[in-house]
């Protein structure tokens, strides 16, 4: 069986005198109504962030500054998915997802579907419990 080849793209920037925009326009890369927003910055050298997968959340990763390396697992096995900046990856639920790698200078800002569950029940944190609980999930998932 081949590996799925995981899907990025790039957000569109426009340069003008002194500066350079990047606007996001989240019906262009969400696939859902975006309920929250935050980010990831001020990486150390060997920085990874914790690999986990949600029961319901979906998020858009976009690479706004830097680069680094995405572990996804979307029921084949881990993937390495270098991202550079302007780079943008969907995650729906029920796939395995990480950061390692990241540049000192690396800001990873993400779009989620849901707001923050505090009590962190939509997290599986377990990579064997994530591989048997994917596999009966997957099905109630929407495609993409």
């Amino acid at each position: 069986m081949s590996k799925k080849i995981f899907k990025k793209w790039k957000l569109k920037s426009f340069s003008s005198i002194g500066y350079t925009l990047t606007a996001v326009e989240f019906k262009d890369v969400a696939p859902f109504e975006v309920k929250r927003m935050y980010y990831i910055t001020h990486f150390e050298e060997t920085t990874k962030t914790g690999q986990h997968c949600h029961k319901i959340e979906e998020e858009v990763f976009i690479q706004a500054k830097g680069n680094s390396v995405a572990i996804i697992d979307k029921g084949n096995g881990k993937e390495e998915i270098s991202l550079v900046e302007g780079d943008v990856i969907y995650v729906p639920n029920y796939d395995w997802h990480g950061f390692i790698t990241p540049s000192v200078d690396a800001v990873i800002i993400a779009l989620s579907s849901t707001n923050y569950i505090l009590d962190r029940s939509d997290y599986i944190e377990d990579y064997d419990e994530f591989q048997k609980l994917r596999a009966e999930n997957i099905a109630n998932r929407k495609s993409l």
